[in-house]
């Protein structure tokens, strides 16, 4: 009876993990599935019409981040200041002012954005067929502001299981609509382009139908936020009442005071993800100088550019975050408490974890890009290969940088990110201009810019992360070790993929190679004495590891 209940015990316990992990995780989780949404999609309406989709999905996305992402964390601070001294009634005012100078923004923008599609197209990506999907970001952007305000509102509550809800919601209707309705549209696209004789019409309804499907995406998650208000407001008007503030605050005061605290959010979520649309713009006018006349497949060299290997790098980063996304808000509350040492130990932790994680995923997609490839992409382009192996070490640059910026961010250390972000910026630019524009390397030279970007976006974060904490990095086990086992089982993958692909297939040689790889590279970290006991036993089948580690005597 006592192990049955040990059982029940265990079970519970590892559900009650998995789904704490979902919710704290979801901002994370649910960008995972947006970027693997992008292969679908590019499977349904071709690599051209990602390559025309791109540029107003992108776009969206800048605008969502100024007017729902930041703007949700700078609400839901001013709502949850407000509900811990009880003023429910304020609290209030602040969603009802936000909702508004969130609609008038986003109808500002959206009108902006139709008037200005054709011009936005031909000039910021010199794709001029790509007006037709910038068109249909116009009313996503409404819907994507509501979601914000609402998501602000729940988190200023401490209702972020159904804000995390929604994020899982809004993602996977993105999947299907965006790929429902970009086959539907493309297929009379096809029609269309029968009728004037030209096949790019096709393409630009397919990436047409991709953006409705992210609108409709966007307004069925606004139907569930709106449901899930209506309900729980029932519960509010009670809190109300009882509400004992005289003050009551002035909408232009609440406005001012979350537009002001959602800055500094906005310019660092902007300044991070704007280079796709700066890198779009110079190699299409790379693509367009080439003496090879490679301006008529331009369109279809970004699409699978951004649908395949812009998804395994940033799946890649995903995931390296996503192991150590608790990890910096256990920091930063030991920060506030003022336990330096324990601050820095959960640092060097989260530092060595991260590159436990990062060094190998970087190095076995590099040395299986051929087998990745033939197995996920199917009779596509070859120099995704080249691509993939040239840019992998991206990974483990973006994962440092972005997990050493949280930490900024969260210490309100903003002049050091905000620093960080310029120059990086500044310095990717120039690179890609040299690289792209005048040395005409096409995708190479975006990456090779990307590469100086998150290298030098990473080293700027961790230098003044350890100067402000003053905090001493353990270089050789916490990063020259993992990086050096990485490697050395690197080589092995890299053999089995070599010999093993034309006999075996794509799948097995990547099974095999990750298993393979896998399990010297823990082995060398025993050796090195990078991971124990303790370690191996909260990873999967780490019980097989520590008996294999205490008989070969590294235990």
């Amino acid at each position: 009876m006592k192990l049955q209940k040990r059982g029940n015990f265990r079970k519970s316990s590892a559900g009650t993990s998995i789904r704490t992990v979902l919710i704290q995780s979801a901002g994370i989780l649910s960008y995972i599935i947006l970027l693997l949404m992008r292969i679908p999609l590019s499977k349904v309406i071709g690599d051209a019409g990602m390559g025309l989709f791109a540029p107003a999905f992108e776009i969206f996305m800048m605008i969502t981040f100024v007017l729902s992402y930041s703007m949700t964390g700078a609400m839901s601070g001013v709502i949850r200041y407000r509900v811990k001294r009880e003023q429910h009634r304020n609290a209030k005012s602040v969603f009802h002012a936000v909702f508004l100078m969130n609609i008038l923004l986003s109808v500002i923008l959206g009108a902006a954005l139709v008037f200005a599609a054709s011009k936005t197209a031909d000039f910021f990506v010199l794709e001029s067929l790509s007006r037709m999907a910038v068109l249909a970001a116009a009313p996503a952007i409404l819907f994507s502001a509501v979601i914000g305000t609402f998501r602000g509102y729940f988190n200023g509550y401490g209702l972020g299981t159904l804000s995390a809800h929604s994020q899982y919601i809004e993602k996977v209707s993105m999947l299907f609509f965006a790929s429902g309705c970009g086959g539907t549209f493309y297929t009379y696209g096809k029609k269309v382009s029968a009728l004037l004789q030209s096949a790019d019409y096709g393409f630009a309804y397919g990436a047409l139908g991709a953006m409705v499907g992210v609108m409709l995406s966007q307004a069925v998650t606004t139907i569930y936020l709106l449901v899930i208000y209506l309900l729980y407001s029932r519960t509010l008007r009670g809190r109300i009442k009882e509400d004992g503030s005289k003050r009551g605050e002035s909408q232009f005061s609440i406005q001012r005071n979350v537009f002001v605290n959602c800055i500094p959010m906005a310019i660092v979520t902007l300044f991070t993800n704007l280079f796709m649309l700066i890198d779009q713009r110079m190699f299409n006018y790379c693509m367009n100088k080439r003496v090879e006349e490679l301006g008529e497949v331009r369109t279809a060299m970004w699409g699978a550019y951004y649908s395949k290997f812009a998804v395994l790098i940033g799946v890649g980063a995903a995931l390296c975050l996503l192991a150590v996304s608790a990890a910096s808000g256990k920091i930063k509350i030991a920060y506030d408490r003022e336990e330096y040492r324990l601050m820095r130990e959960r640092l060097e932790k989260a530092v060595s974890k991260l590159s436990i994680l990062a060094f190998p995923l970087s190095v076995y997609l590099a040395a299986l890009s051929e087998a990745v490839v033939e197995c996920f992409y199917k009779n596509e382009m070859e120099h995704i290969t080249s691509w993939i192996q040239k840019g992998a070490v991206i990974i483990p640059l973006c994962g440092f940088g972005f997990f050493f910026a949280q930490l900024l961010y969260k210490m309100r250390m903003l002049k050091e990110l905000f620093l960080s972000v310029f120059v990086s910026m500044a310095v990717h630019i120039v690179i890609a201009y040299l690289f792209v524009q005048k040395a005409l390397l096409g995708a190479d030279g975006i990456i090779y810019a990307l590469i100086a970007y998150f290298a030098l976006f990473a080293a700027l974060n961790f230098l003044f992360v350890t100067r402000n904490l003053k905090y001493r990095q353990n270089w050789l086990a916490g990063v020259a070790f993992p990086a050096a086992a990485a490697c050395v089982s690197g080589l092995a993958v890299m053999l089995i993929g070599r010999f093993m692909l034309e006999p075996a297939g794509a799948a097995v040689t990547i099974l095999s190679g990750t298993v393979a790889g896998v399990f010297l590279y823990i082995t060398l970290l025993m050796i090195l004495r990078v991971i124990g006991e303790e370690e191996l036993s909260r990873i999967p089948l780490g019980f097989f590891f520590i008996m294999f580690g205490k008989n070969i005597g590294v235990l």
